[in-house]
């Protein structure tokens, strides 16, 4: 593994950048490199969920492969970000069923959402890192994520939050659950306004 960097997934967040995209952080294990990974809006609420240990009613795409996995005694050794090219991560997931060990292309948040949901190991290239990877003060990340984590809320998909509403009232936590609310009818009323009749056209 001399030739390898491992990471761990750091979490989610809103790209202001790109509209409708989220941006999964990854950072090294035994470094001060964060990388950073544009993902669509599916993607996100699938590790975010993960993240957060919410389980869905019905199983998401990723769960389902996971299940298949089990049943056919099939493990993910480990997730392998291989090449980066034109603003494109590039991965492998290395699978194994007992007997051989297959190598399969995967987009880079799907490979994430599954090493999840099966602790496999992520591992990328020193190369990537140097060229992707930006330089943090583990110090100010600390006290960044911690102010972060008063105020998530707003930045989460719609289907995260009202899981999470589902869950606060099940628990009894009104208060929180009230939050929550009041951010869904926002998104609501913002959705609305955008399809009405008579706005004008971008386009």
């Amino acid at each position: 593994m001399e030739d390898k960097i491992e990471l761990k997934v750091l979490g989610i967040t809103y790209n202001p950048v790109q509209s409708g995209a989220y941006a999964l952080l990854l950072r090294e294990l035994d470094g001060p490199h964060r990388i950073p990974v544009v993902v669509g809006v599916a993607e996100a609420q699938s590790i975010a969920m993960r993240l957060e240990n919410i389980v869905p009613p019905r199983p998401m795409s990723h769960d389902l492969m996971v299940s298949m996995f089990h049943v056919f005694g099939i493990s993910l050794e480990e997730v392998f970000i291989y090449k980066f090219s034109e603003g494109v991560f590039m991965s492998q997931l290395q699978l194994n069923d007992g007997s051989k060990t297959i190598t399969l292309d995967s987009r880079t948040s799907d490979a994430i959402a599954l090493a999840l949901r099966t602790n496999a190991r992520i591992f990328t290239t020193p190369e990537i890192v140097q060229k992707t990877g930006i330089l943090i003060d583990v110090k100010e990340e600390k006290e960044s994520l911690a102010s972060q984590a008063a105020t998530p809320l707003s930045k989460l998909p719609l289907e995260v939050l009202q899981q999470r509403l589902q869950e606060c009232v099940d628990n009894e936590e009104y208060e929180r659950a009230a939050e929550i609310q009041k951010i869904i009818k926002m998104r609501g009323e913002q959705a609305a306004r955008e399809d009405a009749p008579g706005k004008p056209s971008n386009e």
